[in-house]
């Protein structure tokens, strides 16, 4: 299998634009790597570059780039708080971190109505 392309400058700047109209400031990015299973019936795991930043609540973004115009993404708060957007891979990172942006904003109202409803039910 060819190797996976870093993620690009235009990919950055993609990203960095997106963030900051989300935050009215571009969050720092990290960029790495990670080994994950492209299919779940590898066997072996496969090196991907990846982009992670965190919000001011504590919570971690991902990118991970999966081969050309390839991107699977999540967020989390904890290791065991995993989300997704739904959506296995992407064809175009727009899309991706939109997408990614949107899920956690999704849950995070989700997160507050349960509570607010949770405080409504108490004696």
């Amino acid at each position: 299998m060819a190797k996976i392309p870093d993620i690009s400058d235009t990919e950055r700047w993609l990203l960095e634009t997106t963030l900051k109209e989300r935050y009215g400031r571009a969050p720092q990015l990290q960029l790495a790597d990670a080994e994950i299973r492209l299919s779940p019936s590898d066997r072996e795991l496969t090196g991907c570059p990846m982009v992670l930043w965190q919000d001011e609540q504590d919570c971690n973004f991902v990118i991970f780039k999966t081969g050309d115009r390839r991107y699977r993404c999540q967020f989390f708060y904890r290791g065991y708080q995993q989300y997704g957007t739904g959506v296995k891979e992407y064809d175009d990172l727009s899309e991706c971190v939109v997408s990614l942006l949107q899920a956690q904003a999704d849950h995070v109202v989700e997160e507050r109505g349960d509570l607010e409803s949770e405080r409504s039910q108490r004696p």
